[in-house]
């Protein structure tokens, strides 16, 4: 008997509907649109049973995943299900040493392209080739690499509660792609900041050296009609979105206001969010127009307020 035989006896229940979920971008096929999310879909793939795979899917299309928060070590979420107390759901990746990423740093120092990507905020394309010749892998590639839990009463982990956080993780991989280096322990800065060490000390040329390079920027064209057309085509163009430090930056600059008695953050945070997730939704889903039945639902995500 395999460890999900016994799937079948249990009697198939419905989730409680909620309107406080994140609704997927997907609707439809695959998730992710850049190359990190669907290698990390991919790898919960491998590691999933398909029927849990599919309600887990379901899951994440229906908004029953309410929040998602990124823990130190891990991520933290929540998910309406069948019981009126949502479950909890941890995932964590296993992460590298320190001298595993040593060896990453060194093998990405090797290739001045990959250090001017990844200080543009971009993933390159064959990083993970860069981990494979440093002996570890940036995706999880083993079950070992990968610990999850969920407080719901089925035996089997992962469950579908974890499968619907796995998809909808993989979309926030596509606006913050180094949420993977954060699960395998090491930031962004603190790799660009072991990149320009290992640089300085050694003979390669200074990205800063490398632009002064490029050739000059074309003048902008002289006719109006063109003035707002793109000479060169933006198919490789990489956007990186990442939340600011302080929660409503713009707000708490501006300040409270002396003709008004209500707080302005929590009078117009909740419009800052939506705001910021139909931008999210709109720069991410292609020629889909965002669904503004979702913005509400969505805007409660966990990184709510903080745009």
């Amino acid at each position: 008997m395999s460890r999900y035989d016994y799937y079948d006896f249990f009697k198939p229940s419905q989730p409680l509907h909620t309107d406080e979920g994140i609704k997927a971008h997907s609707k439809r096929g695959q998730f992710g649109k850049n190359w990190w999310a669907t290698r990390w879909i991919g790898a919960l793939e491998r590691l999933l049973d398909s029927g849990r795979l599919s309600r887990g899917r379901s899951y994440a299309r229906r908004g029953q995943v309410l929040s998602i928060e990124e823990k130190k070590g891990g991520i933290l979420a929540k998910v309406q299900g069948s019981r009126r107390t949502p479950y909890k759901v941890t995932i964590q990746l296993t992460p590298l040493s320190d001298s595993q990423w040593a060896g990453v740093i060194k093998e990405l120092a090797e290739q001045a392209l990959f250090t001017a990507q990844l200080l543009a905020g971009e993933m390159p394309p064959e990083i993970d080739s860069v981990f494979q010749t440093a002996g570890v892998s940036l995706f999880p590639d083993r079950r070992a690499d990968l610990h999850t839990e969920c407080s719901c009463p089925d035996p089997a982990n992962p469950c579908k509660h974890v499968a619907a956080v796995h998809f909808i993780l993989g979309e926030q991989f596509d606006e913050d792609p180094f949420l993977l280096f954060r699960l395998r322990g090491c930031s962004q800065e603190q790799v660009l900041a072991g990149l320009r060490a290992l640089r300085a000390d050694s003979d390669l040329p200074d990205e800063s050296d490398e632009a002064e390079e490029e050739p000059r920027t074309a003048p902008l064209p002289v006719e109006p009609a063109a003035f707002w057309q793109s000479p060169e085509p933006l198919a490789g163009f990489s956007v990186a979105i990442k939340p600011p430090a302080t929660p409503l930056p713009i707000l708490k600059r501006l300040g409270q206001p002396n003709f008004l008695d209500d707080d302005v953050q929590q009078l117009l945070g909740p419009a800052y969010a939506i705001i910021s997730h139909t931008a999210i939704a709109a720069a991410f889903a292609g020629d889909d127009d965002p669904d503004d039945n979702d913005n509400g639902q969505n805007a409660r995500r966990s990184r709510q307020g903080s745009r």
